[in-house]
């Protein structure tokens, strides 16, 4: 389940606006490429967890040829970007979110479990630098919870040599009321089925952090990159009794990810 999540979560359209433009031909019409590969990660075995787990990701990535994107992140959510002026890009995102029981860990049993669904929602991203880009994505819950999350992000990046980047910046994350009764909320009947102290969060600050990495472009198909996260758990997460009692604060993330790249034409 862990990879088929992380198969379709990579999955990223980004067509430029100009496909829509009325040129007489189909919007799919052109070169396109697509980039296959796979990441392997070390991080916690849920969100709060403080049990580690060695977990593998597929990576695909499906683009038209000739898009100037001049920057992205591990953390960007798979985006169609409906607005491109080169320094602002607009448009829809969507997530995966896979469920989450007891079968993932011990210390989610006799919990209420969350159910697969989805989260859709739009992004906007700015390049106030040549340097740095901010990226902001809301998302609405669908049938996982019924909340709204917002993820900010900032990050710097600068080329080493032609063929090594390095980034790295701040993340924060919010929630809504609906997604922290999801994950967090633990009410008279699942405290006594978990063992867990009740607790009715409120929605507000998940998250704070910060990520980075170092892109190597082997060649004009190959890339590789290393990346680590950490963030600290926030507000009325921090304060659930999941966290409090069984998992922890801080959460780390450190992998490894390679993807080659094919390149095709559509008539």
């Amino acid at each position: 389940m862990r990879l088929l999540s992380g198969l379709i979560c990579a999955l990223a359209l980004a067509a430029p606006a100009e496909a829509f433009a009325g040129d007489g031909e189909a919007w799919w019409s052109g070169d396109w490429y697509l980039k296959i590969g796979a990441a392997g990660f070390v991080a916690p075995r849920y969100e709060g967890a403080k049990s580690y787990l060695l977990q593998a990701q597929p990576l695909i990535s499906l683009g038209k040829a000739g898009q100037s994107v001049r920057f992205s992140s591990r953390n960007d959510n798979p985006s169609f970007a409906l607005y491109d002026n080169d320094s602002v890009r607009a448009g829809v995102v969507g997530k995966l979110v896979m469920p989450r029981d007891g079968s993932d860990s011990d210390d989610l049993k006799g919990l209420k479990p969350v159910k697969f669904g989805a989260e859709l929602g739009g992004f906007v991203e700015a390049y106030p630098t040549d340097w740095i880009r901010v990226r902001a994505e809301v998302r609405q819950g669908i049938r996982s919870h019924d909340g709204v999350v917002a993820d900010l992000s900032a990050d710097a990046f600068t080329d080493l040599t032609p063929t090594i980047r390095l980034s790295a910046g701040p993340r924060l994350s919010f929630a809504s009321n609906g997604y922290m009764d999801a994950y967090y909320k633990v009410d008279a009947k699942h405290a006594i089925k978990s063992g867990l102290s009740q607790y009715d969060p409120s929605g507000g600050l998940e998250s704070a952090g910060i990520g980075g990495a170092i892109t190597w472009q082997a060649t004009d198909k190959i890339e590789a990159s290393a990346f680590t996260e950490y963030k600290r758990l926030l507000g009325d997460v921090a304060d659930s009794s999941l966290v409090r009692e069984r998992g922890s604060k801080n959460q780390f993330l450190i992998g490894i990810s390679s993807t080659y790249r094919f390149d095709f034409a559509l008539p």
